[in-house]
């Protein structure tokens, strides 16, 4: 089972809101945290990724902005570059892959690919800590012990890494304390 996207906004070291993104850019609206002189900044917390949204005008405006284009109906290749949901790969679609040669079928190769990396546990810990890292980097980077910090994430160091964050900004810290706990089935 997917979970939509989760996000968290900052404003400059204080968390705004956590969760899905309509609720999150609410909470920017009601809070006010779009002042401009403050520093806000939004993750999408699956990714670590920053992502910018334009703002201005209403909850409504910004809604608006938001939504995407439906896809066409109707057969048809997907453009490249998107991830279909709706493939669905049998154990005999996975025989006739490996059958091929090299340049058969690149895309339904690249969805191969990216399914078995996501169902590979490690790999899932390695994004999550590559997660941790770039909303570290971002919101930390200019902070005592970020270096040290950073290395005992990647080692794996939970101990140290909180005792490394202890004099961070609670916000800040909470927040990656929560990025860097495992997964509990709910989304992050």
């Amino acid at each position: 089972m997917t979970h939509p996207p989760s996000y968290t906004a900052f404003a400059a070291e204080r968390l705004v809101h956590r969760g899905p993104l309509v609720d999150v850019l609410a909470a920017i609206k009601l809070k006010g945290a779009d002042d401009p002189a403050s520093q806000l900044l939004i993750f999408e917390n699956e990714t670590g990724r920053q992502v910018d949204f334009d703002l201005r005008g209403s909850l409504d405006d910004v809604l608006k902005r938001l939504k995407t284009r439906e896809a066409p109906k109707g057969p048809g290749r997907p453009r490249l570059g998107v991830e279909s949901r709706e493939v669905t790969l049998l154990p005999r679609h996975w025989a006739w892959l490996e059958r091929q040669p090299s340049g058969a079928s690149a895309a339904l190769r690249r969805l191969v690919d990216g399914a078995s990396r996501r169902a590979d546990p490690v790999e899932a810990s390695r994004r999550r800590t590559d997660a941790v890292y770039r909303v570290m980097a971002v919101l930390a980077g200019d902070r005592v012990g970020f270096e040290e910090a950073a290395r005992a994430l990647f080692a794996g160091d939970e101990g140290r890494l909180h005792s490394l964050m202890a004099k961070w900004p609670k916000d800040i810290r909470g927040h990656l304390f929560w990025l860097t706990a495992p997964p509990s089935g709910e989304p992050p």
